[in-house]
């Protein structure tokens, strides 16, 4: 169970602890922050309210832990995460209830995404150790009116402090994609775990603590906004920030500063369906792609743009699926499951009603109890339409009708938003026409969009996010290029 075995030591009495300096600590204010049950829609947990000096202090102790992180091997650092990936894994059930009492995300889903993180760090080991190996040397005669007189041996040198930042819908993978990276690259790593996930986080963090890493590299403040959320992200001891969430992520990076930033923040996935598709193919991947976690998801399908002529028998199709949904609580391994707040079931149903005095047709009736929202396909939706534009973050998918494969290009482009994407068609060459010509970060061929394997890159273009992700990606962006040249007093050429 939560809090317990081995896990007794991050929680005390009601509250979970945050984590600073190799140690589980309880925070001077006094107060904490309550985390609602979004099924219940009671208080589930509590985690500390750290302080802006809590924070400054684990700021020092990260700085100094660093330096001598960054002079510890590469094969020790990959050792380490070897470790905190085994130890990840072994407690996957304890970090998956976390989830589903937190997030409503469902049980077999839970299990996934731990095991998932766990794979993804050492995946990430391996390649750090494959890719921080290696060195390039320059000689100077390679550029027109030089002699070789000059060698440049250039390395990739760590950053410093990361400051990283994941979401509530996947608060361990989205974590460890952004600590594992840091980590290996010689960086210290301060997290800022999602209010919403923050005790699924808290777990995670305890297994790296349990493999042995050395004290205050890695650590974990909880809080409050806004009482420590500028303070960490205009923090002057901050060399790099990795947020994924929403437009949080835009007054981020105009308040940062000169740091490298990875940012992912949302989407508004189309999926363009042309007449020659697959359609059985398209309904079940419309299905996955837009209610999987209740949609809960930056890939999620958010829009389909489908062309007239075969609209009528999609929509069947994925009214007959969409009925098969099992629909209650996370803990059922249900299909649809209560979205993460109140708020948010809110938001939701604006759009809902939005769509409903503009005329869209509803394939099912409109039903919520509670944060509990029952999948819902909306056909006929036009432009002048919120959820056409603006992302759910739910179980509620609209579908456009389109006269031409123009028509759902300008539409996917005229987005603020540009993540991913999907095309279905059996013509390749069309596929690959289409693709190039929308507007995101990704596209995918006859498939619903997807972040992974973990390994892929992974970003988003306009105000979808800013640089790329993916293990690989993110071990380079956390590095930067440094040089040493040597000057020899005369030229010098091999054999000659």
């Amino acid at each position: 169970m939560a809090g317990t075995g081995v896990f007794a030591e991050i929680f005390d009495e009601e509250v979970y602890k945050y984590y600073a300096d190799g140690e589980w600590r309880k925070s001077t204010s006094g107060k904490s922050v309550s985390i609602i049950n979004p099924t219940t829609r009671k208080t589930q947990f509590k985690v500390q309210a750290c302080t802006q000096e809590e924070v400054n202090k684990v700021m020092e102790a990260a700085k100094v832990a660093q330096k001598a992180w960054a002079r510890t091997p590469l094969w020790k650092r990959a050792e380490l995460l070897h470790k905190a990936a085994a130890i990840l894994k072994e407690h996957k059930a304890p970090i998956a209830e976390c989830l589903i009492k937190e997030i409503a995300k469902p049980a077999k889903d839970a299990v996934t995404e731990v095991v998932r993180s766990g794979d993804l760090v050492s995946y990430t080991a391996e390649e750090g150790v494959r890719i921080l190996g290696e060195g390039k040397l320059l000689v100077s005669d390679s550029f027109p009116g030089n002699e070789r007189n000059k060698y440049c041996l250039s390395s990739k040198v760590p950053l410093g402090v990361v400051l990283a930042i994941p979401p509530f819908n996947y608060p361990v993978n989205l974590a460890v994609s952004k600590i594992a990276p840091a980590l290996i690259a010689g960086n210290a790593l301060v997290l800022k775990p999602p209010t919403q996930g923050a005790v699924a986080a808290l777990h995670m963090m305890h297994c790296f603590h349990l493999a042995g890493f050395p004290k205050g590299l890695i650590s974990c403040v909880t809080g409050k906004g806004s009482e420590i959320g500028d303070f960490l992200t205009m923090h002057p001891g901050v060399n790099c920030i990795s947020f994924t969430g929403g437009d949080t992520g835009i007054a981020i990076s105009k308040k940062a500063g000169m740091i490298p930033l990875q940012m992912e923040l949302g989407g508004k996935d189309a999926c363009i369906v042309l007449e020659d598709a697959d359609l059985d193919l398209v309904a079940a991947n419309i299905v996955k792609g837009g209610f999987s976690y209740s949609g809960q998801r930056c890939t999620a399908v958010k829009v389909v743009l489908i062309m007239d002529s075969v609209a009528d028998e999609v929509v069947e199709k994925v009214k007959s699926k969409v009925a098969k949904l099992t629909v209650g609580p996370p803990e059922d391994d249900c299909d649809i499951t209560p979205v993460v707040t109140e708020s948010s079931a809110n938001f939701i149903e604006g759009l809902v009603m939005d769509a409903k005095e503009k005329g869209a047709t509803f394939c099912q009736e409109y039903r919520r109890e509670g944060n509990l929202i029952w999948p819902l396909l909306l056909d006929h939706v036009r432009p002048d339409m919120r959820i056409a534009w603006e992302e759910p973050f739910g179980p509620v998918l609209p579908v456009i009708r389109i006269l031409s494969v123009e028509e759902g290009i300008h539409h996917c482009n005229a987005s603020n938003f540009g993540l991913q994407g999907c095309v279905f068609t059996r013509d390749i060459n069309k596929a690959i026409m289409v693709s190039d010509a929308m507007e995101s970060g990704t596209i995918q061929i006859n498939s619903a969009p997807a972040r992974g394997p973990d390994h892929f890159p992974f970003q988003g273009l306009k105000d979808s996010g800013i640089g790329s992700q993916g293990i690989t990606n993110s071990i380079n962006m956390m590095v930067k290029v440094k040089s040493t040249v040597i000057n020899l007093p005369a030229p010098s050429y091999t054999m000659g």
